[in-house]
């Protein structure tokens, strides 16, 4: 594709990213990652940033965590800025972008890959570039608190690991109103919009989470609400066939095993 203005993918491979379904299964976390109760795979986040960029762009994520992000531009060649509330998942995912710095040598030489500790929410005061692309996944609403959780149930009992993002009042995972976590969640994003160059994609990773005995339609409502200041384009949905299935409703209720997410695909019209 000679006039391919979007990324420096052959006709096959773009086709290949084009399917609406897609089934990655993440591979083992490293112990030192262990600790932060939710991340997506930098395996997965660099097909996506290597379709939505070109080398060399830049990649921005928000809220960055251990810096799967920021490790998954430095392997498609492209700048990548991200920012992290949380103090010790910054210098998690420092250690871990100057570890993957090292192990590409020469072909990471150039790159830019910077953490910043600092609030999602003030993006804009960071002295960040104009960026080509944002790429994240946010606090899939309280979900951490819920106990009944079986993920949960089982990070309580494992010494070391975080149960939840952390105690701080500006952590969105801490909101327990449904609506206002919505509402401040779609103001984070829409606070981005100055940093992103125009006909820029953002790339939401995100999930509908059931509490109470109802479900809670996050990734359509974000969907709706952002879809207000950046056009939403697209939806791909990211499918894990290796959970375990739980017997959640046996005998009385439709409860399902919820193992995919949306990836919601918005652009800087």
């Amino acid at each position: 594709m000679p006039t391919n203005k979007l990324n420096d993918l052959d006709p096959k491979s773009w086709l290949k990213f084009q399917k609406s379904w897609f089934v990655h299964n993440p591979p083992p976390r490293r112990k030192d990652v262990l600790v932060h109760p939710a991340k997506f795979p930098e395996t997965m986040a660099q097909e996506f940033i290597e379709f939505f960029t070109k080398r060399g762009q830049i990649v921005l994520d928000p809220m960055v965590g251990t810096g799967s992000t920021l490790i998954a531009a430095l392997r498609a060649g492209r700048h990548s800025y991200g920012i992290e509330l949380n103090p010790k998942y910054a210098a998690i995912a420092k250690q871990l972008v100057q570890e993957e710095r090292l192990a590409l040598g020469d072909a990471a030489a150039s790159l830019t890959a910077e953490v910043i500790i600092g609030d999602a929410a003030q993006a804009t005061a960071y002295g960040l570039p104009i960026c080509d692309y944002v790429l994240t996944s946010p606090p899939y609403w309280d979900m951490l608190h819920a106990r009944g959780a079986e993920t949960q149930k089982k990070r309580r009992s494992s010494p070391g690991l975080d149960v939840f993002y952390s105690d701080d009042p500006n952590d969105l995972g801490n909101i327990h109103d449904y609506e206002t976590f919505l509402e401040k969640l779609v103001n984070i994003y829409a606070g981005l919009k100055p940093l992103l160059r125009p006909k820029a994609y953002l790339t939401v990773i995100v999930k509908n989470v059931k509490k109470g005995g109802r479900m809670y339609p996050l990734a359509w409502d974000l969907g709706r609400e952002l879809g207000r200041i950046y056009t939403l384009k697209d939806e791909r949905i990211w499918c894990q066939d290796n959970q375990r299935l739980a017997p959640y409703g046996l005998g009385s209720a439709w409860v399902s095993n919820t193992f995919h997410h949306y990836c919601l695909q918005f652009r800087h019209e």
